[in-house]
């Protein structure tokens, strides 16, 4: 199976944070952020794969700053490995504050997808070919993470 080059992958979302997903401080809901990192995942592994996926695990998230209603969330993701039938993808989370233009980095995120095949079932995806020295550093990062998440899932059956 050919690999396809990280770049092919890299997708952006954006959405307004908006009043119906804000907390009493008028600050967007975290399970709002995470649901968004799930969407701006998600495509760039169905970009990748071609074929519809599904969320396996979300590492830890921490929130750097609130994100204020009005303010524009904006998401880049892209695949940073794959492993066979699964695929590591980072998310970083940006604000925009829409008068002043000045920009944020929020939140980042790793999220574990697999691809599904038309029966249900895991199925084999195309390999990632990282080209930048930047997309070179997070492949390499990946098969640590994925060493750590494989541990750690071994631990929680146990």
């Amino acid at each position: 199976m050919d690999g396809k080059p990280v770049r092919e992958s890299v997708s952006t979302y954006s959405e307004l944070a908006l009043p119906t997903d804000a907390n009493m401080l008028g600050h967007l809901l975290g399970g709002k952020v995470m649901h968004l990192v799930d969407l701006a995942g998600a495509l760039a592994a169905l970009r990748h794969a071609r074929s519809p996926v599904v969320t396996a695990s979300v590492d830890y998230m921490n929130f750097l700053h609130p994100v204020r209603i009005g303010e524009l969330v904006v998401l880049y993701s892209s695949v940073n490995r794959v492993f066979r039938t699964s695929m590591e993808v980072g998310v970083k989370v940006f604000v925009e504050n829409m008068i002043t233009g000045e920009t944020r980095h929020t939140s980042s995120a790793y999220l574990t997808f697999v691809a599904i095949g038309k029966d249900g079932q895991r199925i084999t995806i195309p390999p990632a070919i990282p080209e930048t020295d930047e997309e070179k550093r997070r492949f390499e990062n990946a098969g640590e993470r994925r060493t750590y998440r494989l541990s750690m899932k071994q631990k929680a059956k146990s």
